[in-house]
């Protein structure tokens, strides 16, 4: 399976988080700040913009709300997936 597919692949594991390239790419493509995604998730925003740096992973709880809201956004938009996982992002 290619490099794109996998990281597609990972985003319906139930926890399973893709790069945090293709996690801004979805967040971008559905018009959301990182606010907003920290609003929905209950954290602060610097901890989404911390996940997306790839610089720290959310804990258990957050990690399942984020993998959830990111599932959804890949549904939505499926090109920013693909499109960041082929530009190697």
């Amino acid at each position: 399976m290619s490099d794109p597919l996998r990281r597609i692949d990972a985003l319906v594991e139930e926890d399973t988080l893709p790069s945090p390239q293709v996690r801004q790419q979805l967040r971008l493509a559905a018009g959301l700040t990182q606010a907003e995604v920290a609003d929905a998730i209950g954290v602060k925003r610097l901890a989404v913009a911390r996940w997306e740096a790839g610089a720290t992973q959310p804990h258990r709880g957050n990690r399942r709300a984020y993998a959830h809201l990111l599932r959804k956004l890949a549904v939505k938009h499926p090109d920013a997936a693909i499109e960041a996982a082929s530009d190697g992002r």
